[in-house]
């Protein structure tokens, strides 16, 4: 049990309140369910194939596993968790409720050490499956719902349109409905989810490079490394009187992915010294 449920539990029996669980409880999943009442009335006579829903404690799943077990059976439901918090498919797998030891809170609407039992009791036995989205990719399809059709989504939010490039060949001419759920999203975060989301698409890149001190020498990274196709878009040097070169934490975004082996090819062939901070989780959590 978590410090936070202990402290409201406590608080609810020392003032004699009534606690509202989140997810894990038999009225609360009954609640949630309700959302597949308004899906079956929006989408008329058609079979709904495939129903795609964001998991956290698992009471939205649960409760829409119930209605649809018994009003739509042949719908396939698939749940959707994201990379950072896999609770609900690791107790699946495990056959029995796992507590995460840790998680990525960044999708904070479904990011949960432990599910509900009785959610759990319902999934493990009638989800089609548990699909993991990287929180990159949530990020991705969270600016190109912004930027293509104005809908404004949370993390959360965005998990079960995430879902559909996995399942792409499964759901071909299938009629899907997506469950999004979330629109609370800060505008402040905007700007490190665009960064999440270029990061996974290989678009931006971060480097320690050490610069000769000398008149000169970035202007000659800029012309002669650099293409019309990457901008620096983060640089920070200190410069070391007492140094012949000094290191530098350089961002790079790039106009396509492919772009990523020529920069670095370029960068060896003169001699930039330079160290990749990407694929270096250490370095990257600490520098960036």
């Amino acid at each position: 049990m978590t410090t936070l449920k202990s402290a409201a539990l406590k608080y609810v029996h020392h003032h004699n309140k009534i606690f509202v669980p989140p997810f894990d409880h038999k009225l609360i999943v009954e609640g949630q369910g309700t959302v597949g009442i308004e899906i079956l009335e929006q989408i008329g006579k058609k079979k709904i194939d495939y129903l795609f829903v964001p998991i956290g404690g698992g009471g939205l799943s649960a409760g829409l596993i119930t209605y649809f077990k018994e009003f739509s059976p042949n719908t396939k439901i698939v749940g959707v968790e994201p990379l950072g918090a896999p609770a609900m498919k690791v107790s699946i797998e495990k056959n029995k409720i796992i507590t995460l030891d840790k998680i990525d809170n960044f999708v904070d609407g479904a990011a949960v050490k432990q599910v509900g039992q009785i959610p759990f009791q319902i999934c493990k036995n009638y989800l089609e499956d548990v699909v993991l989205i990287p929180e990159g990719r949530i990020c991705t399809k969270i600016m190109q719902l912004y930027n293509s059709d104005a809908i404004v989504l949370e993390p959360a939010g965005a998990l079960s349109v995430a879902a559909l490039d996995y399942y792409k060949e499964k759901i071909k001419g299938k009629i899907v409905v997506c469950v999004i759920s979330g629109g609370n999203n800060d505008i402040e975060r905007m700007p490190d989810i665009k960064e999440r989301s270029l990061i996974f698409e290989g678009l931006k890149h971060f480097f320690i490079i050490k610069f000769p001190q000398r008149a000169g020498a970035l202007k000659q990274f800029v012309s002669k490394v650099l293409s019309p196709n990457e901008d620096i878009t983060l640089f920070e040097y200190t410069k070391k009187n007492s140094k012949e070169s000094g290191p530098a934490l350089v961002g790079i975004e790039l106009k396509n992915k492919e772009d990523y082996e020529p920069l670095i090819n370029r960068m060896k062939k003169y001699k930039v010294d330079f160290v990749p901070l990407n694929d270096n989780p250490m370095l990257f959590n600490f520098l960036i």
